[in-house]
Formats: C-alpha cells, sequence, structure tokens
C-alpha cells in the first residue's frame, strides 16, 4: 500500500504555519517541520519558530531539536524525516511536511539518494578557509567553473550549498545538477499532494517587512547576543541563518543598526523570490493563491481537502 503524505509549503511568510494547523486538526495529521532554523533551540523569534500555543496541540517534529552548534543539511534531514514519516503512519496519522526548504521537501519527497555526496572533511576545511580568506564570492566563482547550471541556481550567500556543489564535482568528477536532474525524474514512492501557498508579490513583501519589525520588537537583538556570549559564532550554520548574521555584523560593529534591519528586509525578500522559482521547477504542484481566494483561510482549507479526496489521500465520509 503506498502510504499518504501531504506537503504544504510556500515562501517565507506567506502564512504557511496557521494553514498547517488547521489542515493537521482537520484531517489527523502531525507535522514534521522542513526549516533549516526551526531545528535549533534558543533561536526562536529570528526564526519565527512556532510556539507550542501555536500548535495547539497538534504533534511537530524537528523543531527545537539540535543545538546552535551542530550541522543540518538535506542529509541529515532526509533521514530524520524518513524515521518521523514512520512513526506518524504507525500512529495511522497522516504526515504533513511543512516548511519553506524546497531541497529538504524535494529529498523526502523523491527519495533522492545521496550515498555519492558523504564530504571528505579535508577538503571541507579547505573550502571554509578560501570562504574566510577570499569570502563567498571566490566559492561561487569555483563552482561557476566546474557547474554553471548549479551556479545559476544557487545564490552566492548560501555556502553551504556551494560547498556541497563543490564537493560533489571534488568526489565524482561530474556537477552535482547532472546528479540532481537525474533524481528530480524519479518517482515519488508515496501518494502525496503538493501544495505550495502562494501571494501577491508586493503583498508578500509586505508581510516581510512587518514580520521583520515584529522579531526586532520581540528581543532579536536579545537574542543574537545572548547566542554571541554562549559563544555562537559566524562560522557556524546556525548563525549563517537571514536576521542572525545580519544582527551579529551589526553587535561587532561592522554595521549600524539601521543598515542590518535593512539588510534582513533586503535579503528576505531575496529568499522569498528564491524559493517561488524554486517551487515553480517542481512537479506535480498544487498552486493555492491567497488573494484569488479572498485571504479566506477556511475556503483555501475547503480547496485543500478537496484536492486530498481526488487524489485519494482521503477516502469515506467528507472530514
Amino acid at each position: 500500500m503506498i502510504k499518504p503524505l501531504i506537503i504544504l509549503t510556500g515562501p517565507t511568510a506567506v502564512g504557511k504555519t496557521e494553514l498547517s494547523i488547521r489542515l493537521a486538526k482537520r484531517i489527523g495529521g502531525e507535522i514534521i517541520s522542513a526549516d533549516s532554523m526551526q531545528v535549533y533551540k534558543y533561536m526562536d523569534i529570528g526564526s519565527a519558530k512556532i510556539t507550542q500555543q501555536e500548535m495547539q496541540g497538534v504533534p511537530h517534529y524537528l523543531v527545537d531539536l539540535l543545538e546552535p552548534e551542530e550541522d543540518f543539511h538535506v542529509v541529515k534531514f532526509q533521514a530524520c524525516a524518513k524515521k518521523y514519516l514512520e512513526e506518524i503512519w504507525a500512529k495511522g496519522k497522516i504526515p504533513i511536511i511543512t516548511g519553506g526548504t524546497g531541497f529538504y521537501i524535494q529529498a523526502v519527497l523523491y527519495d533522492i539518494d545521496f550515498t555519492d555526496t558523504d564530504c571528505n572533511e579535508e577538503y571541507r576545511r579547505e573550502l571554509e578557509q578560501i570562504a574566510r580568506e577570499h569570502g563567498e564570492t571566490r566559492l561561487h566563482e569555483m563552482l561557476s567553473a566546474v557547474d554553471p547550471v548549479s551556479a545559476k541556481q544557487i545564490h552566492a550567500n548560501n555556502k553551504k550549498r556551494v560547498i556541497r556543489a563543490l564537493e560533489y564535482n571534488q568526489k565524482t568528477g561530474e556537477p552535482i545538477s547532472k546528479h540532481n536532474e537525474i533524481e528530480r525524474r524519479k518517482k515519488s514512492p508515496y501518494l502525496f499532494a503538493y501544495f505550495v501557498l502562494n501571494d501577491k508579490r508586493e503583498t508578500l513583501y509586505e508581510r516581510i517587512n512587518q514580520r521583520v519589525d515584529r522579531m526586532l520588537e520581540a528581543g532579536l537583538i536579545k537574542e543574537v547576543q545572548f547566542l554571541k556570549e554562549k559563544g555562537y559564532c559566524r562560522e557556524m550554520v546556525s548563525m549563517q541563518g537571514l536576521g542572525y548574521k545580519e544582527i551579529l555584523a551589526y553587535l561587532d560593529g561592522e554595521c549600524t543598526l539601521d543598515t542590518a534591519i535593512y539588510n534582513i528586509k533586503r535579503d528576505t525578500r531575496h529568499f522569498a523570490k528564491r524559493q517561488l522559482t524554486w517551487f515553480k521547477r517542481e512537479r506535480d504542484v498544487i498552486w493555492i493563491n491567497k488573494d484569488e481566494l479572498g485571504y479566506d483561510n477556511e475556503k483555501i482549507l475547503e480547496i485543500m481537502i478537496e484536492h486530498l479526496y481526488e487524489k485519494q489521500i482521503l477516502s469515506g465520509q467528507k472530514v
């Protein structure tokens, strides 16, 4: 029997959290977070981490799991997510993967094979050193030389993915873009529905700006200061997250607070744009445009439920 899986994704600040809770309560679902930052402890404000109150009793996985000094990457996400999928199915529940990290979602949905992407620690340290001495742009230039397709798809600031692509090329002699294209053509082993929640760009950008303002009011600077005092530094994967690296630059005297805030808002808008570009490339996606549905979450939910019945993820009397 093919097991059911629901994906609910979309750009940052579009409103995935509230809708995912509504959906989970309606269909008896449990949520696996596909967010690269909410997995870390102590990083609550800058990651817009869901609170216990917001969960409304719905079990969540991969939230508040790791210490900030631990690495979190797609291979680790895939392994954890597959374990939690089995646990959720064993309860007779439906797993809902929610979050905006498209590559994480793709890795689980199509069971991408990462056996050839194991890292060479010595080479990784060499690349990290190049980034420290010459900047992340140098790494991106190195990637452009060996894998222009990946270089076009991966932003220069995404050091983690740039390094992984360089590692793969160094190990196999082939571009990781070729590997990813082959894996992307695989058929999913699950009976799935892949929803992308979207909004008009100007509305989304305004929501992003307002969210950053709320983060600052909630104490983002104090949160980053606390992390810094505990010894967490910008070389760590966790501290390279949006909101954290900019405030860290301000605390280190590299820029003014106004500049840091401007950079957070600008970079988050750019991130949302890249997310949408990724989702547009994906197959079998069901787009849910909030503006076309009057921003009515109940109406949006009804449409999602209809799709779940059509795909036979839900059966029997309508929930």
